[in-house]
């Protein structure tokens, strides 16, 4: 059994770590207001973006830019693995990790070529471990105290200048979309070539429909679009993941600080234990010895 001052300096111990992890807690809270405000700002923009995209991809010519039907190929993929910079955030950035793994898997099974762009360092730790040698760059936004579009702009056009250069075929974004402070979705959604989906939740229109005129030309307006729309769509993944990894860690800092409590109470109790039976085996040894004279 421990000493009486073991537990004392095992209390002191979980009672700085529950400081700790609660001043964590309420600086997730005071964040997650902030990034939350801001991925929910930047939703409309992106499925707007997406809605033009795919009324103007419904009249292209066969074909059309590339970034929008792609190379012909499906042989090499690019993952981009957007992660958080920083850890005690809960399963945040396995789960991201762990669907862009079981994606590698499968393209590798099909005897895809895999390639790997990490954003956030946390997601890089993770994957070299096991396909250090797919990953082709790591870029860190730790120093950054906000998420910008001009970060994602960079991002955007490092993706697109690989795209010209034949280095891959197929980009696939990894994120995690932002539902509550106790969920977040891990998601894929792929870049190039562009997935234009139509939206379902439109109300069907009876009767003639009316005809649209480009000025300029349908191709020209996608080829200035599509672009911009890659780095729209990877904007809007770092908001998501900076409102789902405060909101992660707001969660997590939260059940570590009521685990601390009861770590204490447990220590607690052990440590008075302890303490009445030193005491009353004092008592029993000074009777004991009254009782011999």
């Amino acid at each position: 059994m421990p000493s009486l001052k073991d537990l004392r300096n095992r209390i002191s111990s979980v009672k700085a770590t529950q400081k700790i992890t609660k001043a964590m807690q309420m600086v997730a809270a005071a964040k997650l207001r902030r990034a939350q405000t801001a991925a929910e700002a930047a939703r409309p923009y992106a499925e707007r973006m997406e809605s033009v995209l795919a009324n103007l991809a419904a009249g292209v010519s066969t074909g059309g830019p590339q970034l929008l039907s792609g190379n012909g190929r499906d042989e090499v993929h690019l993952l981009v693995v957007a992660t958080a910079e920083r850890g005690l955030c809960g399963a945040f950035n396995s789960s991201i990790v762990r669907l862009a793994r079981d994606h590698v898997h499968r393209l590798q099974g099909q005897g895809k070529t895999v390639k790997i762009l990490c954003v956030g360092k946390k997601g890089y730790d993770q994957l070299r471990r096991q396909f250090e040698k797919e990953i082709i760059e790591l870029i860190e936004l730790r120093g950054l105290k906000s998420i910008g579009f001009d970060n994602a702009d960079e991002i955007g056009k490092k993706v697109i200048a690989l795209f010209e250069a034949g280095e891959f075929d197929v980009a696939t974004l990894f994120f995690s979309k932002f539902k509550s402070v106790i969920s977040q979705i891990p998601t894929a959604q792929q870049l190039i070539p562009a997935q234009i989906a139509a939206n379902e939740n439109a109300p069907a229109q009876e009767g003639p429909q009316p005809s649209y005129e480009y000025e300029p030309g349908q191709d020209e307006i996608l080829s200035d679009l599509l672009p911009r729309n890659i780095s729209v769509q990877v904007f809007r993944a770092l908001l998501e993941n900076a409102a789902s990894e405060q909101g992660a860690r707001m969660s997590a800092m939260d059940n570590a600080t009521r685990n601390a409590g009861d770590m204490i109470k447990r220590q607690t109790t052990l440590y008075n234990r302890s303490r009445q039976a030193m005491i009353t085996k004092e008592l029993i040894e000074i009777i004991s010895g009254a009782e011999a004279l």
